[in-house]
């Protein structure tokens, strides 16, 4: 079984890629929703988060997430602290979904697969890309966000530059047509991959 690491910046569509390939059948995983699921259920993440950030983490039993970004997206240290209590569960739970899969390929979806160093772990990796701010324009529309606050959110990140220097595939989210294409293409040559391996 393949596997291929699929990423991009907040706003790149790097969801919308995803399902397209679950659209064809493919098992995706999407790390950044069972990021949000274990923070919210599994009881050791709550205690490390509740550690680490105090009570005001949790409002109504739930992560309060405002709270949070408003913590760690201007302090880095912080931000690496959060990850390292969130990472490694999802790495596991990660595990555990794999074997369960019976498929030529699989998808993980990530936001911060180079940053984290996780792409070594994927046979390829794909890079969802798009125009600053086409990216801005989109998470502002869909978020309510200011634009500040998406800039400060994309700091958080690589840049499209950096990605694509380990990037072996790479789609440019412009128009949703061109994309659906190139996920076509990118489906078939994944499972002439796997056909020979």
């Amino acid at each position: 079984m393949i596997k291929v690491g699929l990423t991009g910046g907040i706003g790149s569509g790097k969801t919308t890629v995803a399902k397209l390939f679950e659209a064809k059948g493919v098992p995706v995983f999407i790390a950044d929703q069972e990021a949000k699921h274990l923070l919210n259920t599994a009881k050791e993440v709550r205690e490390k988060v509740l550690k680490l950030f105090g009570e005001k983490a949790y409002k109504n039993d739930f992560l309060d997430n405002k709270y949070i970004a408003s913590l760690v997206f201007d302090n880095q240290a912080l931000l690496e602290k959060l990850n390292a209590i969130v990472h490694p569960a999802v790495r596991e739970r990660f595990e555990a979904w794999l074997k369960t899969q019976n498929s030529s390929y699989i998808i993980y979806e990530a936001a911060i697969l180079f940053e984290t160093g996780a792409y070594k772990n994927f046979d390829y990796n794909l890079l969802v890309s798009a125009p600053e701010e086409i990216r801005i324009d989109r998470v502002v529309k869909r978020d309510k966000s200011s634009r500040a606050a998406v800039q400060s959110r994309m700091k958080n990140q690589w840049s499209d530059a950096e990605k694509r220097k380990l990037s072996d595939f790479i789609i440019d989210n412009i128009n949703l047509s061109e994309t659906q294409k190139n996920v076509e293409e990118l489906h078939q040559l994944f499972l002439k991959i796997a056909s020979v391996c």
